[in-house]
């Protein structure tokens, strides 16, 4: 290919999606990162572009004076091919978009967790990736589905994690939007070496930051999706924006509703189906769950407010699925605890890949359950299993022939 229809075709994608990634690029084009580089670099010179970290964004207000009329002519036909832009004229099925948050997690392991008030020494410490959005989008890919992650850092150190984490994952397309007031979202996390249980704290940052114009400009991720998944670690508005887009546009949306905010019961009537564990279902239908019965009775009042199904998540007691009036325990399938931290984003990433491939809600929680047992058995939030090893575990359970 001519180094300058290579542009060409470049630019028609960035016109076409707004941001690219060098990795992505010099996939598609069969050549060197460094020559993605340089024909970005070009293209920046001639004002159609900004660099970004890993990639970049397109100039909206320079890209059309900023070209001859022949290029953009030639744009303007390649814009007409399938080939050009054939990343998103793919089919829907087996593809979810994640909308959601990205952390840096600093991880403390102590031999138990504290109580208020005490200073216990960590055995050791770590520093690395994570957040429900980050974490349930590379869940979800590992699930072997295509993934469209849309996400918001800081212009801060901390942001240089989320690029070099998320390109190396197998998350099909990005989409990362960057703060310049409010830093890159954090978490400072205690994990108890004694039965893997946690403690969080979260800085929410960029996260919360997220403009309704960036929701709309990413209308079109949400749309080229059968399965949108969002939890509560962004702001209302945008998170309701993008809900409420799906929902118009028949994309099954799915609310984790995590960490609990009161605002979620103001997402419900607007959801197909809701993740609450057992804390956040009790403070979602206003019932002290103590036992399967109580568990019951919450998701049916949880179901009231607007789900169709509700899956009230019950640790190691398993999962409780209700839908369209009927009910269906979910075992848990045995695991090696190390680390509980992202079981909950595990179940949610796995439940939304298999549903986008087609399969039953009771099939999905079969195989989310056995996704999350083996998350369990890893150290970090956002280290995921592999998709073999889920149908392993599941080939040796007869609790999926349930």
């Amino acid at each position: 290919m001519l180094l300058e229809e290579r542009r060409a075709k470049i630019l028609a994608i960035l016109i076409k999606n707004e941001r690219v990634l060098v990795n992505n690029l010099a996939e598609l084009f069969s050549v060197s990162k460094e020559t993605i580089r340089r024909d970005l670099s070009y293209l920046e010179k001639n004002q159609a572009i900004e660099r970004c970290y890993g990639g970049a964004i397109l100039n909206k207000k320079n890209v059309m004076v900023s070209f001859r009329k022949e290029m953009l002519s030639n744009i303007s036909d390649l814009l007409k091919h399938q080939d050009a832009i054939k990343v998103m004229t793919e089919e829907k099925k087996g593809k979810v978009c994640v909308f959601g948050s990205f952390n840096v997690d600093i991880v403390s392991y102590v031999a138990r967790l504290p109580h208020p008030g005490e200073t216990i020494v960590s055995q050791s410490c770590s520093f690395g990736p994570g957040g429900k959005g980050a974490n349930q989008a590379i869940a979800a890919s590992n699930a072997m589905c295509k993934v469209d992650f849309i996400t918001k850092v800081g212009n801060d150190q901390l942001s240089s994690h989320a690029y070099s984490h998320l390109e190396a994952s197998n998350i099909d397309s990005l989409t990362i939007y960057v703060s310049d007031s409010a830093p890159t979202g954090n978490a400072l996390i205690y994990v108890s070496e004694l039965d893997g249980e946690n403690m969080i704290a979260i800085n929410q940052g960029a996260n919360v930051t997220i403009t309704d114009e960036e929701i709309i400009n990413s209308h079109k991720n949400i749309l080229n999706s059968n399965i949108l998944l969002v939890q509560l670690e962004n702001n209302l508005s945008a998170t309701i924006n993008a809900i409420k887009y799906a929902r118009e546009n028949d994309v099954t949306v799915i609310l984790n509703p995590a960490p609990f905010t009161s605002d979620a019961k103001i997402m419900l009537p607007f959801v197909d189906i809701v993740t609450p564990n057992q804390t956040e279902a009790t403070l979602l239908s206003g019932i002290n769950i103590t036992d399967i019965e109580t568990a019951k009775k919450a998701a049916e009042r949880i179901a009231q407010m607007g789900p169709q199904c509700v899956i009230v998540t019950l640790g190691n007691k398993g999962a409780l699925l209700y839908d369209k009036g009927q009910f269906y325990m979910i075992p848990a399938y045995p695991a090696m605890v190390v680390d509980t931290t992202g079981a909950g984003d595990a179940f949610n990433g796995a439940l939304a890949a298999s549903l986008s491939k087609g399969e039953t809600i009771k099939h999905a929680c079969h195989y989310a359950a056995a996704f999350s047992s083996l998350a369990v058995e890893l150290n970090g939030a956002s280290n995921m299993p592999e998709h073999k090893n889920v149908l392993i575990r599941l080939n040796e359970s007869s609790y999926s022939k349930m």
